[in-house]
């Protein structure tokens, strides 16, 4: 039992206590109040003077798919031999030990989406899991979270060197087009050998993997910067009629009353990185804050490792300073970052019954100085300065 006293909770349900306390039992929060007292047999963190917030959450990044400090050793994100590899897990290629994941619960996030790469049309499944544990099994919140696909210059770029398809952005449609067409097909077998048995098709890894899309169980993680590639993500979504959010969306600034009409989730950056390649000239810190400005319910990610997941607050204040509401910035991290993936009703916000996932911070988590002097993970502490 873990009783957390006199902070200011900054809780990403509409409420802030300017002094609260929050007593958590099991791994959930059990209560939150103002006048609570502690009982006699719970681990006291006094967090007078403090800020606590819900534990940040990084709706896109490749954490431990990519280890830190090797190459080709420690690079599992992208199965680059097959533009088609939905059967792929990010639960088979995470390493939870890689260093990253600490430094991850040193700068308070709790919880990430990761998964695969862009280099293939259809890459794989991601996951949601928390930032601490040693076995990845231990660690889900939920698997598959999302079907990865990608438009634009990955996919093309990678094949082109092949040379086989898709070179082309016009292949790249083709081809997730036929598959999610073989898919659909693939249920509807499944279905009617429910009544004949005869009908059932013989087992395909890679169709099964993607009865979730097409169920609408999980949406397509669509990686799309240009305004092009983003308009293709929707049309092969409304025309195969799955769900989806957008990932990356650096042009969105450009075609914001568009977006705003189909009424997506757009999950914005990563921002702090160079323009590598031409689909990112326009990119910036503006993005974010257009989006929202607009109405569009976003969730900010680093993209990790192009950005070190720890930086995700540092990305979330300079959208900020570019333009973004500063409460909407945390709620980027934390709350709409959670919904948009679908697992709010867990974690993203300070709410009894939810998972303690807590952070207490010296200063706003949007100082540059503001330091992190607990992670609490599942009402574990997981790191302390």
């Amino acid at each position: 039992m873990l009783f957390i006293k006199d902070g200011r909770l900054l809780t990403m349900e509409g409420k802030v206590y300017e002094k609260a306390s929050i007593l958590v039992r099991d791994g959930k929060i059990q209560e939150i109040g103002e006048e609570l007292v502690a009982p006699l047999d719970a681990e006291v963190i006094d967090a007078k003077g403090r800020i606590i917030t819900p534990g940040l959450i990084d709706a896109h990044c490749h954490l431990g798919l990519w280890e830190d400090a090797i190459g080709f050793e420690g690079a599992d994100g992208n199965e680059a031999t097959d533009p088609v590899t939905p059967h792929m897990r990010a639960i088979d290629g995470i390493n939870p030990m890689d260093r990253t994941f600490e430094e991850a619960r040193q700068g308070g996030i709790t919880t990430v989406a990761s998964g695969p790469g862009s280099a293939n049309v259809i890459g794989g499944q991601f996951a949601a899991v928390k930032t601490w544990g040693r076995r990845i099994d231990d660690m889900i919140l939920q698997a598959p979270i999302a079907m990865k696909c990608a438009f634009g210059e990955n996919p093309k770029r990678v094949y082109h060197d092949r040379k086989q398809s898709p070179s082309t952005r016009m292949a790249t449609a083709a081809i997730l087009r036929d598959t999610l067409y073989r898919a659909k097909e693939y249920a509807e077998k499944l279905e009617a050998a429910k009544e004949d048995p005869t009908k059932k098709p013989g087992y395909d890894m890679k169709m099964e993997a993607l009865l979730p899309v097409i169920r609408k169980e999980i949406p397509l993680k669509a990686h799309a910067h240009r305004a092009d590639d983003i308009f293709t993500a929707i049309r092969i979504a409304k025309e195969l009629d799955v769900k989806i959010t957008l990932e990356h969306c650096t042009e969105g600034h450009l075609i914001v009353e568009e977006l705003k009409q189909e009424g997506l989730y757009a999950v914005v950056g990563p921002s702090l990185s160079e323009r590598s390649k031409y689909e990112l000239k326009n990119l910036t810190f503006e993005t974010a804050g257009i989006l929202s400005n607009a109405g569009i319910k976003i969730a900010i990610m680093t993209d990790h490792p192009v950005i070190p997941l720890q930086y995700l607050p540092m990305c979330a204040a300079l959208a900020v300073k570019a333009g973004m509401d500063e409460t909407e910035a945390l709620k980027a991290i934390t709350i709409y970052a959670a919904e948009i993936l679908g697992i709010d009703h867990r974690v993203g916000s300070i709410r009894e019954g939810k998972d303690a996932d807590l952070v207490i911070w010296q200063g706003h988590p949007f100082e540059l100085q503001s330091t992190v002097e607990y992670t609490i993970i599942n009402g574990s502490i997981v790191y302390k300065k």
